[in-house]
């Protein structure tokens, strides 16, 4: 009897020590698979939150980026949303950008008389208080009687501004007034020139931009002051900011009167930042790249790799040193060759990449370098890294004062491209700082003057042809779907007949359209040349850049403008999943 007791007390002891035994292997296998998901996990990317866009920068085809080149993505057309500055950005926050396809903003469609014209419909001012003179926008002749509707406006009332900014909030839904200057008198009575700073809606930074325009003003009830009549784009000379004394210059007797200086935006501040003394270069960290085999690539290429240097400058805790030189492709160039030497300048927004990321210009950081060396003793800490497998993480804690990384020529390609080194592991760690790169500020004054030529009140459509429409094995629709025919057929169904239309295209044959503009005020790249004429402040600004030499608008800047016109249209038409069936990227691959 007591053998089977013992055997039935073993029988559970063993039982208890395999149950607990599992239980402790299912803790210890628990603890374990947590700990390596918290050591592998890696937060998404703040700065590209879609998997999309990652895809639309790294489609690669033959380790070339090879892409549609009528649209150009920057920061302000991929971030969600932007880091505003307090003391920079206005109160209210930048709006999201459109969907691509097609689109309605839900806008009143208002069109605004080239010249002065009756407008009505404006609700009066209230009623002023007793007693209060003609500077809150009295009439001069208010009594028992009412006013004189015949005494000349003046044009420094208070009164004056307040109709004019009504009368802007009413017709220019589109728009945000940030600044306005006090108005001034116009060519005749009772016109006023104003002008003010503003923002488009759409805008994804906080740049501003400014426009002057005339407007004829009246007496409304309780003589109160009201636009009558409103001119267009920068109609309104007097308001233009005055020159500086600096370029005012004294008319003396029998000297010819020296043409009008145009208008400069001097907001715009792209000068070469400099590194100081011999203490501050010693004190430096420096991250240098040699040119790759990115050299000359297709302006997406370079996008994507000089972001990833920026990236990897701002993971180590590194000045960028910055080659200001770029090499255009091609196919951006109307000689068919590549361009090397243009500035960096010309297409992206040097200050706001300074105010965004530490970098310094190469030749500047060159030549205080060699100073350095010829004027101290003690030479300059350097590592040099002749690859790519070198990673970021391997130079997190790198002492040297500069970390050359070396790309040898272009028999390597594509081991030299600098978007390599933020491949594979590394971009976990790696964050393209995309907010950081946005297009140029003269390009975007050109986009605003072709909006505002067009009062911010037009639909927009992308018709894209060139090389794409001529390969029918990939594209065996798109010629014959973006024809004037076709294009006239499905328009029709979308936009409202004789609404200003603006057409991005990479169609070089300029009367391809023609047939539209039986339906529609048709408006082209082409037809605003003189924005960046010899006469137009872009073509000075780039010039001056340029060490005295003009600068062509070639096609990469032609891209851009396009773009930024498009986004800002109240309806966009696309040519993919719009106009034609066919797959953007080829056959079979939607």
């Amino acid at each position: 009897m007591k053998d089977n007791n013992s055997s039935a007390d073993l029988i559970g002891q063993n039982t208890i020590k395999i149950i607990s035994n599992v239980g402790f292997s299912v803790f210890v296998f628990s603890v374990l698979t947590f700990t390596v998901i918290a050591i592998t996990y890696q937060p998404p990317d703040p700065w590209e939150s879609s998997r999309a866009l990652t895809k639309v920068f790294t489609d690669l085809s033959n380790a070339t980026f090879q892409m549609d080149n009528s649209i150009v993505k920057t920061g302000e057309d991929v971030v969600d949303s932007v880091s505003i500055s307090p003391s920079a950005a206005p109160a209210d926050a930048p709006l999201a950008q459109p969907d691509p396809l097609v689109k309605n903003s839900g806008e009143n469609i208002v069109n605004l008389s080239p010249g002065p014209s009756p407008i009505s419909g404006l609700s009066p001012s209230p009623s002023p208080s007793p007693g209060l003179g003609p500077s809150l926008g009295l009439s001069p002749g208010l009594g028992s009687g009412g006013c004189d509707e015949n005494s000349l406006v003046n044009c420094s009332a208070r009164g004056v501004l307040n109709a004019i900014k009504k009368f802007n909030v009413k017709r220019f839904k589109s728009i945000v007034f940030l600044e306005y200057q006090t108005p001034v008198n116009g060519s005749n009575p009772n016109e006023c020139d104003v002008s003010w700073k503003y923002r488009n809606k759409k805008e994804k930074s906080w740049r501003k931009y400014r426009d002057f325009r005339r407007f004829r003003l009246g007496y409304g009830e309780n003589c109160t002051y009201k636009v009558v009549g409103a001119k267009g784009w920068h109609s309104g000379v007097n308001a233009k900011r005055p020159r500086s004394q600096s370029q005012v210059s004294v008319k003396r007797k029998g000297e010819k009167a020296k043409p009008a200086i145009p208008f400069h935006d001097d907001e715009i501040n792209d000068t070469i930042p400099v590194i100081g003394s011999s203490s501050d270069f010693r004190n430096g960290k420096y991250l240098y790249y040699s040119r790759g085999g990115d050299r000359c690539k297709n302006m997406n290429q370079y996008i994507w790799s000089l972001l990833c240097a920026l990236g990897e400058a701002r993971y180590l805790n590194r000045t960028f040193v910055m080659d200001l030189s770029v090499c255009l492709a091609s196919r951006y160039t109307s000689s068919k060759q590549d361009e090397d030497g243009k500035d960096f300048r010309f297409y992206f927004d040097f200050e706001h990449l300074k105010e965004t990321a530490s970098i310094v210009e190469e030749r500047e950081f060159l030549k205080d370098w060699k100073k350095f060396e010829k004027t101290r003793k003690k030479k300059i800490t350097v590592r040099k890294v002749k690859s790519y497998k070198v990673t970021p993480m391997q130079l997190r804690n790198d002492s040297n004062t500069i970390i050359w990384r070396r790309f040898d020529g272009p028999e390597r390609e594509p081991e030299n491209y600098w978007y390599r080194v933020c491949e594979n592991q590394a971009a976990n760690y790696i964050k393209r700082p995309w907010q950081s790169l946005w297009k140029s500020k003269r390009l975007m004054n050109i986009v605003s003057e072709i909006s505002g030529q067009m009062d911010w009140d037009y639909d927009a459509v992308h018709v894209i042809r060139g090389e794409k429409a001529q390969n029918k094995a990939m594209w065996p629709h798109l010629n014959e779907d973006t024809s004037p025919e076709s294009l006239v057929s499905k328009l029709q169904g979308v936009i409202q007949p004789w609404r200003n239309l603006y057409i991005a295209t990479n169609e070089p044959f300029y009367n391809h359209f023609d047939r539209l503009r039986s339906y529609y005020k048709v408006h082209l790249l082409d037809d605003y040349k003189d924005l960046w004429g010899n006469k137009s402040e872009w073509y000075n600004e780039t010039m001056a850049l340029n060490g005295g030499r003009p600068v062509v608008f070639d096609g990469y800047m032609r891209a851009e403008v396009d773009t930024e016109v498009l986004y800002r249209a109240k309806i966009q038409v696309e040519t993919f999943y719009n106009l034609t069936k066919d797959c953007k990227d080829g056959i079979n691959s939607c």
